[in-house]
């Protein structure tokens, strides 16, 4: 255990960050220079490699989830621990690490983390792909192990198979050996998610008939749906009796409310809205979550797609491009 604070005598005496001073448009960015974060107990300090992009920053920046002002968005970040806290176990100076629990404040030069929620990065891992890793494999890993445990021959729907999510997801459930229904918007996105292992790849105007047809009228056991509104109904009717649709993000806008007799009516169904932080509780967890996706990068059993790096003042280009749907995997910010 470490009693005292690590701080090396050369650290940089300040850092930039990109934050938000209201809440509104990818105009209200800006990218400013402040003092070093000082770990507390218990907390690393990350001099950042490169931050990933989510959806749910642009909905902290445009206020649909209101934050206090100024504003570091960023849950999720990879880089080099340079100085430690109080009482910090298991991790030196030096050591790469990654998250996808550090709140906020991962589009910046540098970031703290409790470290309990810093996750080693192997050698064999590149910066790049421990950047594109945390929040949308994590997801991945918990969906299909968790929320709804997958079987081999299983036949799956996933939407948005081209995104980050999208992509991890179909090559570990073709790694289990499921059949795997996607969907996307493009010709362009319906040939990257055919290159990800995806057997078939619909429509989003069509794919509830045609799911229908491609189980000869059985339907499928689950629905990975990370599109929310659009997609929502259609999702619905292409489970099979006691199907489970797993509604995990919200991409074309919330769902309105739901009778939930329709659950009955066709066929005993489950809905369900989960979310990470219910599948990163403790450290055993979070343990078997990233071994498991360190391994499938190692063996090639997952290949990650990174849709654009972004210098880290053009973070609202990076929003523009998620939020009007113009990218395909994983997008990250870097210092």
């Amino acid at each position: 255990m470490n009693e005292q604070s690590v701080f090396p005598e050369d650290l940089p005496s300040a850092a930039r960050v990109t934050r938000t001073e209201q809440a509104g448009g990818t105009e209200v960015f800006s990218t400013v220079e402040v003092s070093l974060p000082e770990p507390g107990p218990g907390q690393v300090l990350v001099e950042t490699a490169a931050a990933g992009v989510n959806f749910i920053e642009t909905y902290q920046r445009s206020g649909v989830y209101p934050v206090e002002h100024p504003f570091v968005p960023g849950g999720e970040g990879t880089g080099t621990i340079i100085a430690a806290g109080e009482s910090v176990e298991g991790l030196e100076i030096g050591r790469r690490v990654t998250t996808s629990e550090a709140a906020t404040g991962t589009y910046a030069t540098h970031f703290l983390i409790d470290a309990a929620k810093a996750v080693p990065v192997p050698d064999e891992v590149s910066d790049e792909q421990a950047a594109a890793l945390p929040l949308q494999g994590a997801t991945a890993h918990y969906l299909i192990n968790s929320t709804y445990r997958v079987a081999p021959g299983e036949t799956v729907l996933t939407h948005a198979g081209a995104g980050g999510v999208g992509q991890i997801l179909t090559q570990l459930l073709k790694a289990k050996g499921a059949r795997v229904i996607t969907t996307t918007s493009t010709a362009e996105k319906a040939e990257i998610a055919q290159a990800a292992g995806a057997d078939y790849v619909l429509s989003y105007d069509t794919f509830a008939d045609e799911v229908r047809e491609i189980t000869k009228g059985e339907g499928v056991s689950v629905v990975y749906d990370g599109v929310g509104r659009d997609t929502f109904t259609g999702s619905l009717e292409s489970l099979g009796v006691r199907g489970t649709l797993v509604l995990f993000g919200g991409a074309s806008g919330q769902v309105p409310p739901f009778d939930l007799q329709e659950l009955n009516r066709r066929g005993g169904l489950f809905v369900t809205r989960p979310s990470l932080q219910w599948y990163l509780r403790n450290a055993e967890e979070r343990a078997w979550r990233f071994s498991e996706l360190f391994k499938a990068l190692t063996s090639g059993d997952l290949t990650l797609s990174i849709g654009g790096s972004y210098p880290l003042a053009e973070a609202g280009r990076a929003h523009d491009d998620l939020e009007n749907r113009r990218t395909t995997g994983k997008l990250l910010l870097v210092p």
